[in-house]
């Protein structure tokens, strides 16, 4: 959908209208469009949000209709993210956060974000981008801010800009942490997920055996178990940060 989430209804119906054994999705959005264009046709989901409480089913370990997947829960994980950047920089006051306000979810997002941003004593400035253009101009407004770090919502069309958030954030010298090891590697300072590439495999194998015959009711929804945490020291030396050792020794990865 070149990351337009308007885009998706359309082409879930056009899949629906040819049509496919299988539908494969990636991001919630997406899982709800294909939901809503087809009652009969299997898909195999992937979400990066409880698929329970973002509606694509009712039950993880019976998933009744014609759906099951794999979630990461990188939403979850939304609240650490920012525990994270509050523990690199205790003094900051002001963080912002990157959403998506054409995510489906980005309401129960924000709503749960800034209430862990009152808990650290931290205020929440929210900046929005729902396209390419809309990426520089929510980092100009950054600096009007004066906000001391950033925080990206998890997001597909993001997931899809990784190394572009990259390179923003270095442009912008803004310590910022992100879900993807691939945003971590080009330059950011941080990231914390259960991984894209495992969940992805998952939704090929569970693709693979619907093709096979199996039903999405008798393929219980796969859930992540562990998060990892890469830091970029190249990038914090770069900033002017101290990683605590505490936070190191509790990364996964280290990139130098």
């Amino acid at each position: 959908a070149d990351g337009r989430y308007d885009r998706l209804p359309a082409l879930a119906a056009e899949l629906v209208r040819r049509p496919v054994n299988v539908i494969a999705s990636g991001g919630i959005a997406a899982g709800l469009a294909a939901k809503a264009a087809t009652a009969t046709i299997p898909i195999a989901f992937s979400a990066g949000e409880d698929p329970v409480k973002a509606g694509l089913v009712t039950n993880l370990s019976r998933p009744s209709g014609n759906l099951t997947g794999v979630s990461n829960l990188s939403a979850e994980l939304m609240p650490k993210r920012l525990e994270l950047l509050h523990e690199v920089l205790p003094a900051a006051t002001t963080i912002a956060v990157l959403v998506n306000p054409a995510n489906p979810l980005t309401e129960t997002l924000l709503r749960e974000l800034q209430a862990a941003a009152r808990g650290f004593g931290l205020q929440l400035h929210v900046v929005e981008a729902r396209t390419e253009r809309d990426l520089d101009a929510a980092f100009a407004t950054l600096s009007q801010l004066r906000a001391s770090a950033l925080l990206i919502a998890a997001d597909a069309f993001f997931i899809s800009r990784s190394e572009r958030l990259a390179a923003l954030t270095i442009r912008h010298a803004v310590p910022t942490v992100y879900q993807t090891r691939e945003f971590a590697v080009a330059g950011g300072l941080m990231s914390y997920s259960s991984g894209l590439k495992e969940m992805y495999r998952q939704v090929g194998v569970y693709t693979g055996r619907i093709l096979k015959g199996e039903k999405p009711a008798d393929l219980p929804v796969q859930q992540a178990t562990k998060a990892e945490l890469i830091i970029n020291l190249k990038t914090a030396k770069a900033l002017g940060l101290t990683v605590p050792p505490s936070l190191l020794a509790r990364d996964d990865e280290i990139i130098e």
